[in-house]
C-alpha cells in the first residue's frame, strides 16, 4: 500500500491530517452564484477540498419513461426519471473551471466525480488533481482504465459495490501502474440510517485491498464522519449547502455551513486524540506515576517490632517499596526505630 497519497498540495497518509471533502453536488440549485457562495462557505468552515460532479443527463443516461429509467425504489427522488433528476442536478460544464479556480484561490483543492469518458477529457482540460469514482460507475470497467492511465489518485466510492466489483476496479487501475488509491466506505442511502453504516468495514477495506481508506457519509450530522476518523479513515466527503431549507435533489441529507465547521473541528480534535498505538507515558504521566500506590511506615515503630497490617500499609504517593513485596514482609522485623511517613524499604528488615 502507498504510505502517503498526494491531492494536490495535500498529502494523504497514516500520519496525515484527514482530508474533508465538502461535496456541492446539486445544491446549487441551478444558480451559479449559490455554486460559488458554497464555495465559500466550505473554505471557511475548514473543508480542504470542493468536489464537483461532471455530467450532463445525456453523458449519465438517456431520455426514457420505461419501467427501467423511472425512479421507485423507495429513495428521496421516487416519482420521475433518471433523465429528469440529472436535467434539474447537473453542474453546467461551463462553471466548474471557474469553481475550481475560486476554489485554488481560498487554498483548496477541487476535484470531481467524472460519469463517462468525455468527462474525463473535459476534467483533464481543468488538470483536476484526483479522481473520484461514484459507487455507481464503479463497474464502469472502460472509464476506470481511462483515468487510471492519467496516474493522478483514484478515490472510489464502495456504496453499492459487491467485493468482487471492489476487486476488478482496484485491478483494473493497479494494471495501468496505478496505486494512487483511496476506498471510500459508502452507503447509496439518503439520508442513511445510522444501523447502515457499518464503520467497521473501514479498517477492513484497508487490510482486504491495501489502500488509504476514508468515508463518503450521508448520514445527519458529524457523528459518524468523526468515528470514521477514531477508525482510520484519512478523507471524508460530506454533502454541504447553505440551507436545506432552500431545497434541491441533495439538500435533504447535506450539511449546513456551520454543521460542516462543527465537524471540522471535532474531527481535528479526534485526530488529535487518536494519537499513537505506541504505549508510552507521557512527561507529565511519568510524574503523576510517583504519586501511586506503594508501601510507607504508617505508625511509629521500634527496632524488633514486628511487621503487620497495622504499621505498613499500600498508600500514595508511590516513593516506597513496590505492593508486591507487601505479603512477603508481613511478620518479619524492623532493624531499626523508623518514623511514621517513612517509606517502606528492603533495606528496613532485620536479617
Amino acid at each position: 500500500m502507498k504510505n502517503e497519497i498526494k491531492i494536490g498540495s495535500r498529502l494523504i497518509g497514516p500520519g496525515s491530517k484527514t482530508m474533508v471533502v465538502a461535496e456541492l453536488s446539486a445544491n446549487h440549485n441551478g444558480d451559479y452564484q449559490r455554486a460559488l457562495e458554497i464555495v465559500h462557505a466550505a473554505s471557511e468552515a475548514g473543508a480542504d477540498a470542493i468536489k464537483l460532479q461532471t455530467y450532463t443527463a445525456d453523458t449519465i443516461t438517456i431520455d426514457c419513461d420505461s419501467p427501467l429509467f423511472q425512479i421507485n425504489q423507495g429513495t428521496i427522488w421516487d416519482g420521475t426519471t433518471l433523465y429528469k433528476l440529472y436535467q434539474e442536478a447537473y453542474t453546467p460544464w461551463e462553471w466548474q473551471p471557474k469553481l475550481k479556480e475560486e476554489a485554488e484561490k481560498l487554498g483548496m483543492e477541487c476535484f470531481s466525480s467524472p460519469f463517462d469518458l468525455t468527462s474525463v477529457d473535459f476534467l483533464e482540460e481543468m488538470n483536476v488533481p484526483a479522481y473520484k469514482i461514484a459507487s455507481y460507475e464503479i463497474n464502469d470497467i472502460p472509464m476506470i482504465k481511462k483515468i487510471a492511465k492519467l496516474h493522478k489518485p483514484v478515490i472510489f466510492a464502495t456504496g453499492i459495490a459487491y467485493p468482487e466489483d471492489i476487486k476488478l476496479a482496484l485491478d483494473t487501475c493497479r494494471a495501468e501502474g496505478n496505486d494512487q488509491i483511496i476506498l471510500l466506505k459508502c452507503v447509496s442511502s439518503y439520508p442513511t440510517p445510522y444501523s447502515m453504516v457499518n464503520l467497521k468495514l473501514i479498517p477492513k477495506l484497508s487490510e482486504d485491498y491495501n489502500c488509504i481508506t476514508g468515508l463518503s457519509d450521508h448520514t445527519m450530522g458529524s457523528t459518524v464522519a468523526v468515528g470514521a476518523v477514531a477508525l482510520g479513515a484519512r478523507m471524508i466527503e460530506k454533502h454541504l449547502t447553505l440551507k436545506r431549507s432552500d431545497g434541491g435533489p441533495d439538500s435533504a441529507f447535506s450539511m449546513e455551513p456551520s454543521e460542516f465547521a462543527q465537524m471540522v473541528k471535532e474531527i481535528r480534535i479526534m485526530e488529535e486524540a487518536v494519537g499513537s498505538d505506541k504505549y508510552e507515558l507521557t512527561e507529565k504521566q511519568k510524574i503523576e506515576h510517583g504519586r501511586s500506590r506503594s508501601l510507607f511506615i504508617t505508625k511509629d515503630v521500634k527496632k524488633g517490632d514486628i511487621i503487620t497490617a497495622d504499621n505498613v500499609r499500600s498508600i500514595r504517593p508511590g516513593q516506597g517499596l513496590h505492593t508486591k513485596y507487601y505479603e512477603n514482609i508481613l511478620g518479619k522485623q524492623f532493624n531499626a526505630d523508623l518514623k511514621k511517613g517513612t517509606p517502606m524499604s528492603l533495606d528496613h528488615i532485620a536479617d
